[in-house]
């Protein structure tokens, strides 16, 4: 007869703790109330050694990304036989030169880069090629559509589906007039689905924006790259890399226009005029829209950037500085808040960059044009030998204002975990006292 002892229990109950923590139902019966659960796991930068995204970004903890009826996904974006940008940044970890001081603390991107916005030089990266969902960062790519495309000084007039559009929203209204640079000033300065919406739609509508979007990425060597949708809104097949996220701000950045709406800090923005079909409807009146990078009014010498946030893709940043005559950017993806927020990660590299010598490389960004068509095999990006293969993805911390789909998900996963758990305790007790 097999023997259960107090090891064996102890071993659950630290399993039990490990993965849902304190457990609710573990109450004293009398005397002080036990002090409240600890609801935030320790921070750990995701370790991404055996590059568990080389292929595709993690699965989606919603329905965002289930295609529509009688359509099917869309196959993986192919990975390139050669990684672009040179061969070290087919690597999946963490990424410096020899001789580098050591990077800095508390960096809780899952990817991220570290560029020269001059040179090209990538200075730094982790996982740079890894496959990961863009958010509104993506929405550079529409901003250099529409500043190649439409005329700035055009006025159009909003429509109900521009007002109702999705998500985030820089705050147009049906009927209000508004000129294609002031929807760019919604568009990079408030990441507004809205001013999205009113774009793509000049542009062909969604589907025709989303097209041009994604032809753009190839032509610059975005290989990593397809968007699903023109705002960044997460949708069958989107990804991007931090590579690539670096590939589209240096591009964009050479566009006068996008680099000053993007270190615009605030500016005045048109109202619109009441809903006639509401009698309680006033006129809305114009207003002050401020820029929601931070980076912009806290980092000394900085360009602006882009911020970017879904339930799937966590947390994405993109930003630049200018110091000593050098231009330094930073893309982060798959992020999180803590321990702290994504620009202070970025400000951290970017001092951390600011502080290396000048030629320190570990690749580059490739220029415009210059990578043809995508191979379909990889030879370099693959995990080292012996290398344990990783679960498909790890729970991150959800800032404030995650989806309730989000807190239902982890709700559920913690029952059935403690279900199970108490079973198998059971079990050790039957058959302890056989």
């Amino acid at each position: 007869m097999t023997v259960f002892g107090t090891a064996h229990r102890c071993a659950i109950a630290v399993a039990a703790i490990g993965l849902i923590g304190a457990p609710v139902a573990a109450q004293p019966l009398g005397g002080d109330p036990p002090p409240p659960p600890v609801t935030s796991p320790p921070f750990a930068t995701p370790n991404t050694d055996s590059c568990p995204h080389r292929d595709v970004p993690p699965p989606a903890i919603d329905l965002s990304e289930v295609p529509a009826p009688g359509q099917q996904a869309p196959a993986p974006v192919p990975v390139p036989a050669d990684p672009v940008g040179g061969g070290d940044l087919g690597r999946c970890g963490v990424i410096t030169a020899p001789g580098t001081p050591p990077l800095p603390a508390d960096i809780a991107a899952t990817s991220w880069v570290l560029s020269d916005l001059d040179t090209g030089a990538v200075l730094a990266a982790k996982d740079p090629h890894g496959r990961y969902r863009p958010a509104s960062t993506i929405k550079m790519l529409l901003a250099i559509v529409a500043l190649n495309e439409l005329d700035l000084d055009t006025t159009v007039v909003a429509t109900a589906d521009d007002a109702n559009a999705e998500g985030s929203a820089v705050g147009l209204g049906k009927g209000g007039r508004y000129t294609n640079r002031q929807l760019l000033q919604g568009l990079v300065m408030a990441s507004g689905n809205d001013a999205a919406h009113a774009l793509a739609a000049q542009l062909g509508g969604d589907e025709a924006a989303v097209r041009k979007m994604n032809q753009l990425a190839h032509r610059l060597g975005a290989l990593d790259t397809r968007t699903a949708t023109p705002s960044g809104l997460d949708g069958p097949g989107m990804s991007s890399s931090a590579y690539d996220l670096a590939l589209i701000y240096r591009e964009a950045m050479r566009n006068k226009t996008f680099a000053e709406l993007i270190h615009t800090e605030t500016v005045q923005f048109p109202g619109f005029p009441r809903n006639p079909d509401d009698p309680e409807d006033k006129d809305h009146p114009d207003f002050t829209l401020s820029n929601d990078n931070r980076l912009l009014y806290n980092y000394d010498g900085a360009l602006g950037g882009k911020t970017g946030y879904t339930d799937d893709a966590r947390q994405t940043f993109v930003g630049g500085a200018e110091r000593g005559g050098r231009r330094l950017a930073v893309t982060l993806m798959a992020g999180d808040v803590l321990p702290i927020r994504p620009w202070e990660q970025a400000a951290r590299l970017l001092d951390h960059g600011f502080a290396l010598p000048a030629g320190t490389s570990v690749g580059e960004l490739v220029d415009p044009g210059t990578q043809g068509d995508a191979a379909t095999a990889i030879t370099l990006a693959r995990p080292p030998a012996g290398s344990p293969t990783p679960d498909a993805v790890t729970a991150a911390v959800p800032p404030a204002g995650s989806s309730d789909v989000s807190r239902a998900v982890i709700a559920a996963v913690g029952a059935a975990l403690t279900a199970l758990l108490v079973a198998a305790a059971a079990v050790v007790q039957r058959r302890q006292r056989r």
